[in-house]
């Protein structure tokens, strides 16, 4: 059974920093895309950034500049750094990737990792 799991959520001062990690575990043959997604209390989730198995990113106008995608597929891992971060990035950070495993190609979600930007 294939599962992703985040970590790396928490409590940071605005223009702090904080690094994501999304792990995929199970059997696995390949993961194609890889994405996070957030969602703030009262708003719909949202994309944040892309990132494809060559390795192409692509990212929200909100976060340009400041966050920055990456993924290590020996590690079936992905990996989300978050610089300059200000209040408005509050929001369970969800993991999510497209997976070929022995049950077939499917997309799944991570159970979410709060981060939380306050003074």
């Amino acid at each position: 059974q294939v599962q992703l799991v985040e970590s790396g959520g928490g409590l940071v001062q605005p223009g702090g920093s904080l690094r994501l990690s999304c792990a995929a575990s199970g059997s696995i043959f390949s993961i194609n895309s890889m994405r996070w997604y957030r969602q703030a209390p009262g708003k719909e989730r949202e994309l944040v950034a892309t990132i494809t198995r060559s390795g192409s990113t692509n990212y929200a106008d909100s976060v340009k500049g400041r966050f920055t995608i990456s993924r290590d597929n020996a590690k079936n891992t992905s990996y989300l750094q978050m610089n300059s971060l200000k209040p408005e990035d509050t929001a369970v950070y969800y993991c999510h990737a497209d997976i070929s495993s022995y049950t077939g190609y499917s997309a799944y979600w991570g159970q979410g990792t709060q981060v939380t930007v306050s003074s």
